[in-house]
């Protein structure tokens, strides 16, 4: 079970947080830019964007 973090912590870790689907470098924007795809990725220079995951995957019970 996630742990229950405070509401300004939880917006500083994931508001406007994308991750690169190429390289996984995180970049913070708007979401409006990004679904416009002027938001690139300043590593590989990538415009395939994710929002970064509140849940971790993997194996259950650990």
């Amino acid at each position: 079970m996630p742990r229950k973090l405070p509401p300004v912590v939880m917006k500083r870790l994931f508001q406007n947080v994308f991750i690169c689907i190429k390289c996984n470098a995180r970049v913070r924007a708007l979401p409006e830019k990004v679904k416009k795809g002027k938001i690139k990725c300043r590593r590989c220079g990538s415009k395939d964007l994710r929002l970064k995951a509140k849940e971790r995957r993997g194996i259950k019970g650990k």
